[in-house]
């Protein structure tokens, strides 16, 4: 990061910030997409298996990431403030944190994982699928969080091009492993898409090798000696970073997890249905990446301009990232409504499926003009350090109107599966607009220089 003095200079930094974050969200995703479209050309049960093994998996990992996200605006606004020597013991202790996280989901999942799946009336086939592809995933927990509070570390030195670099480079070698692994290439056997499991867990251990090559021996990271002195697990700053990561990680949580949740209540539908629903929230998803990245930038440079004392720019980097984020918004609707059937195409070879999949894009329309307005925001009350308010919006818009509102509907009228996505459009549309309040009364705060409660 670096001082801007006019609105030019910071929408060149935002953008020259933003866009490697962007391909690298991209990338990861790109790893659920592969496994996700590579396994539907195995067969219709490999897709609904590795669907909602994904659904399952996704809530899970992006909220204990959103743990660990705490991580970003507190070390920029160390780093904005100038106190350089609270890097290290802050990265450590973030890394500490990640491997008991890691051990816990393992332990947790090993008892709930089975019991999950089979309240799911899922069909023999499609359960033992979901259940293998998850413990194949389950061999990458542990390198991937600690790659994750890593990675806070780098961006929060606005350097988000070397996630970028790491990100594009493990890609390829996903898509090499999962058509090894899900074909049965080269010798090895055909896993179908149990295979995209284990091709995952072996992207995600090369992730956190690459990541920790950089932090030791690349400029300016190893200016920081991250690893040079180890210092003692301090339960004091993992309250710090629990304090400010539990609810951002738990309105991520409640905004990945309804997703889930509908999955669980649409496994009374076929199977087909099913795998329509996952493939198409799968690339809804995708293009989710967009707003997630302005989020991820967002509490970056307004984290860094409220540590420096510069409400000023901290105010214009938030509606500059708002306006980006709603003209790209309205970019990706675009592109779904109009490649809704070739994107089909790419998720499986049932032309029912494929029917079913154009069907439930056009709905997802609306979760991409929603999503452009309430998660950029998100990031912006984060990099204030703002983030209870937020989780408890996050709360009462999805699972207090938006689940209800798509039961009734997908149970008591003629919209069946279709009601649960309405009902997700109206939780985001409400949450939407309750962020926008939150950002107002923030902003409003700070400008009197009032303190903003964490």
């Amino acid at each position: 990061m670096k001082l801007t003095h006019t609105l030019q200079e910071k929408v060149r930094l935002f953008l020259v910030m933003m866009m490697p974050i962007l391909v690298t969200q991209l990338g990861l995703y790109a790893m659920n997409f592969f496994d996700t479209t590579m396994s539907g050309q195995a067969g219709a049960e490999d897709l609904a298996g590795v669907a909602i093994g994904s659904s399952l998996w996704v809530p899970i990992y992006t909220g204990l990431s959103g743990v660990l996200l705490a991580l970003t605006p507190i070390l920029s606004q160390s780093i904005g403030a100038g106190r350089r020597e609270d890097v290290p013991f802050s990265v450590q202790q973030g890394a500490y944190l990640s491997v008991v996280m890691s051990f816990v989901i393992i332990v947790i999942g090993a008892f709930v994982l089975n019991p999950i799946l089979s309240l799911m009336s899922l069909e023999a086939e499609v359960e033992r699928i979901a259940f293998h592809y998850l413990v194949g995933l389950g061999f990458g927990i542990l390198p991937l969080f600690m790659h994750t509070a890593l990675r806070c570390f780098i961006d929060s030195l606005g350097q988000t091009k070397v996630t970028m670099i790491i990100t594009l480079l493990a890609l390829p070698i996903n898509i090499f492993f999962n058509y090894v692994l899900i074909f049965g290439a080269f010798g090895f056997p055909r896993l179908g898409g149990i295979g995209a499991g284990y091709a995952s867990a072996i992207t995600y251990w090369l992730i956190f090798f690459i990541t920790i090559y950089y932090v030791v021996r690349v400029q300016p990271f190893a200016e920081y000696r991250i690893f040079t002195t180890f210092f003692k697990i301090s339960f004091s700053k993992w309250k710090e970073i629990l304090l400010l990561g539990l609810p951002i990680g738990f309105t991520i949580f409640f905004e990945t997890s309804i997703f889930a949740a509908v999955t669980l209540l649409m496994s009374t539908f076929d199977t087909a249905t099913i795998a329509a629903h996952q493939a198409a929230i799968n690339f809804a998803s995708f293009l989710y990446m967009l707003p997630l990245s302005m989020a991820f930038t967002l509490t970056i440079v307004v984290g860094y301009e409220v540590g420096a004392k510069r409400i000023k720019d901290a105010k214009q980097y938030s509606y500059l990232g708002m306006t980006i984020a709603i003209m790209m918004g309205l970019v990706a609707g675009l592109i779904i409504f109009v490649l809704r059937e070739p994107v089909s195409r790419l998720y499986t070879v049932d032309p029912v499926v494929a029917m079913l999949i154009q069907h439930f894009l056009i709905y997802s329309i609306f979760f991409q003009l929603s999503d452009a307005i309430a998660t950029p925001i998100q990031g912006i009350l984060r990099g204030h350090k703002d983030v209870n308010i937020p989780f408890i919006l996050a709360l009462i818009s999805f699972w207090f109107i938006g689940l209800p509102t798509g039961y009734i509907l997908a149970n008591y009228t003629e919209f069946g599966p279709f009601g649960y996505w309405i009902g997700l459009i109206t939780g985001l549309a409400v949450g939407a607009t309750a962020l926008l309040w939150r950002l107002y009364v923030i902003q409003k705060r700070v400008e009197r220089g009032q303190v903003v409660p964490s």
